[in-house]
């Protein structure tokens, strides 16, 4: 009888992938970020394990958003404490920080357990083209 191969946690393999965001919609390059945050797209994929990549995403100021999203689409939070409701349209918070849009998006895709944090740590964005990671890519996407 064969089994499964499952790897340990220290064989694990971390590539490096750089997309850009300029001209990408929102919720499918969020979904392109996801996989690669969780290794979906690795032959050892398992899901009680972290084998995913580190994925940088530059150029977040030129994201965009379908249909009527950009006026209408609007990010709630509420601290606990009495008076404490906020609300954010996405187009402010897309003027201020891109940045927290996509991790926003990303965040809400992966599965809440322990494995949440440790793959977000993993994803690195950038509202224009600088980064310091230029000498880690084996490949790039653009979407």
């Amino acid at each position: 009888m064969h089994k499964t191969y499952q790897p340990k946690a220290g064989e694990v393999k971390r590539n490096w992938h750089l997309i850009d965001a300029s001209e990408s919609v929102l919720g499918r390059f969020s979904t392109q970020i996801v996989k690669l945050l969780m290794g979906k797209v690795k032959a050892s994929y398992s899901s009680h394990m972290d084998s995913g990549d580190y994925v940088v995403v530059i150029n977040a100021k030129k994201l965009e958003l379908s249909g009527k999203k950009e006026f209408q689409k609007v990010y709630r939070s509420h601290s606990g404490y009495p008076g404490g409701f906020k609300e954010i349209k996405i187009a402010k918070l897309l003027k201020e920080s891109p940045e927290k849009v996509i991790l926003h998006s990303v965040s809400g895709m992966l599965p809440d357990n322990r494995l949440k944090s440790a793959r977000l740590r993993r994803l690195k964005i950038f509202t224009d083209e600088k980064h310091p990671y230029g000498d880690k890519f084996r490949r790039e996407f653009s979407s």
